[in-house]
């Protein structure tokens, strides 16, 4: 029969260690579950209180119990820094959403068990005890030792018993693991040497010691009791998990061992049963007993009872030395609107993943798991701990504890444990009690192991270090804002405490009933840390010395914070009483307290302010000159809020008109009178005529914005008028601005003196102002119109038979009242009489003032349905008269005479430009008609002078595509205007070069030569200095006649190249070096000259300069078409030209120029030398007069420079032979490998026939291709593989030449053999007399040989016979142009040679 135990009910105590669930306080949508078909009854539950029990808990433990377990001394592990760790610059966790970071405080209270820490200290110095190694927590602490003793003490920590000896120590060696069962009356030990033994707590006998539980040699890691009495399971170092079964036979007591999980599959390193919450009544899991087990790759999840079964498996990474962590908590989920579930919950984790699991339910045998969340961390976890069902504790490797908060995964509150000292089970995972025989991974991942160092009870963290036992408890709210309060940190209690306020706190304790008793809680605690936040300010933490500025900076942070809470309470009545009665205290804290108030007042967050304090407002704003502010913050009060007659005294002071109206309107329902007074002020400004100002100005916006609001039946600023006075605000309002006289004047005054200082102020936004309010329903009844006509005859009256209003003003009644018009249609009568004089007033010819205005009013006139009052022809002949020509081209348009309209453009000079865009708009679009487009052409053709002088490129474009068919007419209509027809040649060309592309030749412009010959003579005629660059840079004209144009206007650099384009390259030398003797000429004049000389000679030394160097440019362009002979008479006369001043200046005094010549000399030299021989040059400088004479030095420099160059060009001549050598030397080995590489064929049979060559009978000759295919030779040739070339027989790969498919000839290069040797001699005399060769088409031969010519180049050979050659002694008139390097077509292509295989 199954072993009795001490009782079977649940003990007082016992019922009271239960896991408490704030429904309130979870999220409806935390787990997203389908639902459940039969949920459990949860009256029992919802009838629980808020908070549950524990040992630790205030309620359970004396006072002295109580003193000894929380007492913050000095002994505890550093509290006050462990608070300090709420620092906010501390680096947090990422969070998923990025949201302003919310303030905690401090969640978890640290206390020491002094007591419990002294008791080991003492029993480890008295009675050997050793050192702590596991803790257990239940309604009793047990401490098991490194000496096998365990320790029990009670709540009060007191001793209970001492369980165990150091001799039974000596044998099992240190506790591993404990384990109570549910109500404290077993515990069982398991030691590092594999024993397990089970104590009575209510004796403190020892009941069974048990060595066959598990395989000897392995350490117990863990022992945990299950809901039975009789049941629990153990895992050992070995990896293997065992179900524990204790019996009670004819009084023996024994155990029943099965193992649940061998480690050959894989090392289990923690095990943990779920233990139902005693609160649940008829769960469905109270009959099934649950096991979780995790290895280090895998979590299970395994029925004990009824029956054993595997039910859930989940594959687990991680880092191998991190070890897997398990922890179960029961979660009432919402399922549905109405029905929620409470189901035990089960996080695993590993590495930095923590995973979230539901096990659902329905039936012993209908269990199943459902993924609720995963959350990432960015530390290595080492334990993980349930602290109630909304908050997790979880400890990293660097021994710092964090609360998170499940639902929003934040982190709460990180703690520092290292002086805890924890203490880890590492001993145990590497078996070192037992030899060590555990795996390498296991042994590995548990040197952090902690398993039995971290328990979890009744919301309580227990932690176990070497010397003293820690307890971490979830503080209550209050606690938490008290921590915050100590620290001085008010604004961030203020904070914490309005989260419990708004229900957003996490991890909330000690807050219980409903949630408006809640809040009234939080807000009398939240007014009494305002209040002494307030006391304290103004006197501790306020700055004793300081300037004004850093005073009211201070407390320009204090009082927001104080509006702030105040209005989230709804306590304003605090914020005026007895927090603004504290600020009062002190001037500088009393204005910055009402300057405070400004954004909540603008922004509507306080709209009532007392009287008093509104005086005070008021008063500090009127001193500060801040009276505008007072304005914008009068207009968003309660009326009722303020002292009338204070208010409308400073503002009539002040100017505040926004203040007055609505002081008017929400306070005495008078919408009249501010208006009034208002038009009374403002008619005085503009009857003055001078220039408003900006005060004056912002007066009459205020008014026409409130004469539309009322009108409209809307308040001013803003809401609404309230509906029993709208339309008496918009009768008084409207009869107000139309009135005849004015109240506020006398009899005397001028009639609608309102309506004409509105019309005055702004014609246009006051009329606009009145067509909104025609657009009111009031005004379209039979009365409505009749108040309407009534305000149009009095804008009539007052405009148009007065004076004193602008043309502008006119137009732009006139403008309305033709919108008006035809807007209400027969219900606006106006004399057409009065809209002809309007007419004639705005289109008088005579008055060129205000032209744009005057055109601008008539237009909007005519847009508004004016023309309806107008005789179209009159209109058109004033509109053509005053030069109005947009009217006349909306009239033109009408009558579609668009040649008109082209006229209008080009007569008004703001928008010529536009005649362009408007005549392709017209030509190329298919909404008009031929003849129309005839119009506009011809119009434009006959003012292309206009068109040319306003852009000749788009005057251009435009003939080209629109309006002429070729341009010869264009250039014969403007013959006789030659300017004229300059410039639009001019746009011709440059449209041709903009236009033109070398890829799209469909583009290009063609323009016939006679047209560009035209355009050169002209060029010559008004841009001189453009024509050569014009000549050189583009085609299309004929070169006789461009010649003959160029010689004509004396163009010497156009007629140069020109000649030089000829091929007359003579004739263009004799030009260009006429030119330069002709400035040569000048310049030694002018040098001679001296001081007396009236140019300088350094401006015409730089043109000499620039003729030259095109002179060089052009000998050596054509130096290479021309033999020696040639060449020396284009360089000599040259070189002449350069050093005969130089004879004629030998006397002059500025040296410097002597230099320079000599200098230019030597450039001349150096261009030369590479097509004229040196010693033709020397000889010509020796018979030179300035070079015969003197001594050697002064030759020197020119003969030095012809060496360098001629050694320079032997260098280059040397390296290129060289190259040469290099270049052939490689491709002819390569060659030579090629020819002496063997050919191996694939087969010993012919690729066409299949017969074997290995026949001594066959006498026919093998051809072997470098393709390794083999033929049979009358096999190719029967199948035509086979040409002849030059009368050599060329053959062909058959397969090759089939497979590529190409008609080109693949290498011959092949080796005969004879498939028999012995027929050698026969074959020679057989090829010798073959005759009937195939050959090629003599046509293909012919085709053939041409190619071959035309690709052919000079050989490697050739090159290197002609350098050898050149190297030889020259005669010094030998000439070189019979070589192969004076051939025109010969070019040297240079490349980097192939690498050489060594």
């Amino acid at each position: 029969m199954a072993e009795e135990v001490g009782g079977s009910s649940v003990s007082a105590s016992a019922e009271q260690d239960l896991i408490s669930f704030d429904i309130n306080e979870l999220d409806d949508a935390e787990f997203d579950l389908p639902a459940v078909e039969t949920p459990p009854t949860l009256e029992s539950i919802l009838n629980e209180p808020d908070e549950s029990s524990s040992i630790l808990d205030e309620e359970e433990i004396p006072n002295a119990a109580l003193q000894l377990l929380k007492t913050d001394s000095g002994e505890t592990s550093s509290l006050s820094s462990q608070d300090s760790l709420l620092n906010p610059d501390k680096p947090r966790r990422k969070e998923k959403k990025k949201v302003p970071r919310a303030i905690h405080g401090s969640v978890l209270r640290p206390s020491k068990l002094k007591n419990i820490s002294s008791q080991i200290l003492s029993a480890a110095d008295k009675v050997d005890a050793g050192m702590p190694t596991a803790i257990e927590v239940s309604n009793l602490i047990a401490i098991g030792t490194s000496h096998g003793l365990v320790l029990v003490f009670d709540p009060k920590q007191i001793l209970k018993w001492c369980l165990g000896s150091t001799v039974v120590g000596t044998q099992y060696g240190a506790v591993s693991s404990l384990s109570f069962n549910k109500d404290c009356t077993r515990l069982l030990c398991g030691f590092a040497k594999g024993q397990i033994t089970m104590w009575d707590l209510t004796t403190g006998k020892l009941l069974r010691t048990i060595n066959d539980a598990h395989p000897q040699g392995t350490a117990v890691l863990h022992i945990k009791f299950t809901d039975s009495f009789v049941l629990a399971a153990c895992s050992d170092s070995g990896g293997s998990v065992f179900e524990l079964e204790f019996k009670r036979l004819i009084g023996v007591r024994t155990c029943e061992s099965q193992c649940l999980f061998s480690g050959s599959r894989g090392e289990v390193c923690v095990i943990e049963p779920l233990h139902m919450n005693l609160t649940i009544k008829d769960h469905p899991m109270q009959d099934v007993l649950v096991l979780a087990m995790a290895s280090l790759s895998k979590v299970l999840l395994v029925t004990l009872r009824p029956s054993l079964k595997v039910m859930f498996t989940h594959p687990l990474k991680g880092d191998p030395a991190t070890l897997p962590l398990l922890a179960w908590q029961f979660v009432i989920i919402q399922v549905s609107e109405r029905d929620r579930v409470i189901d035990p919950v089960l996080v695993f984790a590993r590495d930095q993943t923590i995973h979230f699991y539901q096990v659902i339910c329905h039936g012993a045998q209908d269990i199943k798991c459902s993924g609720l969340q995963k959350i990432e961390v960015p530390y290595k976890l080492l334990s993980i701990t349930w602290t109630n069902p909304r908050t997790i504790v979880t400890l990293d490797t660097s021994e710092k504890l964090h609360v998170i908060d499940v639902r929003s995964e934040e982190e709460l509150e990180m703690i520092d444990i290292s002086d805890v000292q924890l203490v880890y089970g590492t001993s145990y995972f590497k078996s070192l009690a037992t030899g060590g025989n555990v795996s390498q991974a296991l042994a590995f991942a548990g040197e952090r192991a902690c398993y039995q160092s971290i328990v979890s009870h009744g919301g309580q963290l227990f932690l176990l270090g070497t010397k003293t036992v820690h307890v971490f408890t979830l503080r209550t709210w209050k606690e938490r804002i008290d921590v915050l309060i100590k620290q001085n940190r008010y604004q961030d209690a203020l904070a914490l405490g309005l989260s419990f306020y708004e229900n957003k706190a996490k991890a909330v304790v000690g807050l219980t009933g409903s949630q408006r008793m809640r809040k009234e809680i939080v807000a009398n605690l939240i007014l009494d840390l305002l209040f002494d936040y307030v006391d304290l300010s103004m006197t501790k933490l306020c700055p004793e010395k300081g300037r004004i500025e850093e005073l009211e900076e201070y407390y320009m942070e204090i009082v927001p914070v104080c509006v702030d809470y105040c209005l989230l309470l709804d306590r304003i009545d605090i914020l005026f009483g007895r927090i603004y009665e504290r600020f009062g205290d002190d001037v500088i804290a009393k204005g910055t307290f009402l300057e405070c108030l400004e954004p909540y007042i603008i922004s509507d967050k306080l709209i009532s302010i007392p009287p008093s304090v509104m005086k005070d407002f008021v008063d500090h704003y009127e001193t500060r000159e801040m009276l505008d502010n007072v304005e914008a913050c009068i207009v968003h009060l309660n009326i009722t809020s303020l002292d009338i007659n204070q208010v409308v005294h400073l503002c009539w002071n002040h100017a505040l008109y926004d203040a007055i109206i609505y002081v008017y309107n929400k306070g005495l329902h008078d919408y009249t009178t501010p208006l009034e007074e208002l038009l009374l002020l403002l008619r005085q400004a503009v009857s003055t005529g001078k220039q408003l100002t900006d005060g004056q100005i912002k007066l009459g916006n205020k008014l026409l914005v409130y004469i539309s609001c009322c009108l409209a039946g809307r308040a001013y600023p803003m809401g609404d008028v309230p509906e029993e006075y709208v339309q008496d605000v918009k009768d008084k309002v409207f009869e107000c601005i139309t009135c005849l006289h004015s109240k506020k004047v006398g009899a005397g005054d001028i009639t609608y003196s309102n309506l004409r200082t509105l019309l005055q102020f702004d014609t246009r936004e006051f009329l606009n102002v009145l067509a909104l309010a025609f657009e009111e329903e009031e005004f379209n009844t039979e009365q409505g119109i009749k108040k309407r006509q009534r305000v149009v005859d009095i804008l009539l009256q007052i405009m148009v038979e007065s004076i004193g209003f602008t043309p502008t003003q006119v137009g732009i009644l006139f403008t309305f009242l033709a919108r008006q018009m035809a807007r209400h249609e027969n219900t606006i009568i106006v004399n057409r009489v009065l809209f002809g004089q309007v007419l004639e007033f705005l289109s008088n010819p005579e008055d060129e003032s205000r032209h744009e205005e005057r055109q601008q009013a008539l237009m909007e006139l005519i847009h508004a349905g004016g023309l309806q009052q107008f005789d179209e022809e009159r209109l058109l002949h004033l509109a053509e008269n005053a030069k109005f020509f947009r009217i006349c081209e909306f009239l033109y348009e009408k009558r579609r005479e668009y040649d008109k309209i082209l006229s209008c453009y080009l007569r008004d000079l703001s928008r010529r430009y536009h005649a362009f865009s408007y005549i392709n708009s017209i030509v190329q679009s298919d909404r008009y008609n031929e003849e129309e487009k005839n119009c506009v052409r011809r119009e434009a053709l006959k003012n292309l002078e206009d068109l040319v002088s306003i852009d000749c490129k788009q005057a251009a474009q435009t003939v080209i595509t629109s309006l002429a068919n070729s341009l010869n007419e264009v250039v014969q209509k403007l013959e006789k205007k030659p300017v004229v027809l300059f410039e639009f040649l001019t746009g011709v060309i440059s449209y041709r070069d903009s236009v033109s592309s070398a890829v799209n030749l469909d583009k290009q412009i063609g323009i016939e030569p006679r047209i560009v010959e035209l355009y050169i003579s002209l060029m010559c005629e008004h841009q001189q200095h453009e024509v050569y660059n014009f000549i050189k840079m583009n085609e299309g004209y004929r070169l006789e006649q461009t010649l003959e144009i160029c010689r004509k206007h004396k163009m010497s650099e156009a007629t140069a190249y020109l000649l030089e384009k000829a091929g007359d390259i003579q004739g263009a030398f004799g030009i260009v070096i006429e030119n330069l003797q002709s400035k040569m000429k000048l310049l030694v004049e002018v040098l001679q000259a001296g001081e007396s000389a009236t140019r300088d000679p350094t401006v015409l030394f730089h043109e000499v300069e620039t003729v030259l160097l095109v002179i060089i440019q052009l000998c050596q362009r054509n130096s290479g078409k021309m033999d020696e002979a040639g060449r020396e008479s284009l360089w000599f006369p040259l070189l002449e030209c350069i050093m005969s001043p130089q004879r004629k200046l030998k006397d002059i005094t500025d040296k410097q120029f002597l230099d320079d010549f000599k200098e230019m000399t030597h450039h001349v030299l150096n261009s030369m030398m590479g097509y004229i021989a040196p010693p033709a040059i020397l000889q010509k400088i020796m018979q030179d007069p300035a070079y015969n004479t003197g001594k050697f030095g002064e030759i020197k420099e020119l003969i030095i420079g012809m060496l360098e160059n001629y050694n320079y060009e032997q260098t280059l001549m040397k390296t290129c032979k060289n190259l040469l050598n290099h270049d052939l030397h490689v491709h002819l080995r390569s060659l030579t490998g090629a020819a002496s590489r063997s050919f191996v064929p694939r087969g010993d049979h012919c690729n066409l026939c299949n017969r074997g060559f290995t026949s001594l009978s066959d006498t026919d000759v093998v051809v072997v291709f470098r393709c390794s295919h083999s033929y049979h030779v009358p096999c190719l040739r029967a199948l035509g593989s086979v040409h002849m070339i030059d009368g050599d027989e060329m053959l062909v790969c058959y397969l090759c030449c089939n497979a590529k498919r190409t008609g080109q000839l693949h290498s011959s290069r092949f080796h005969r053999s004879l498939s028999n040797p012995a027929q050698a001699v026969l074959q020679n005399k057989l090829d010798k007399t073959k005759s009937n060769e195939k050959s090629l088409n003599p046509q293909h031969v012919q085709a053939f040989e041409n190619v071959r010519k035309a690709m052919k180049t000079p050989s490697r050979l050739a090159i290197l016979t002609e350098l050898a050659k050149l190297e030889q002694v020259r005669g010094p008139r030998q000439s070189r142009s019979g070589t192969i390097f004076q051939h025109e077509n010969f070019t040297l292509k240079l490349a980097p040679p192939i690498p050489m295989e060594l």
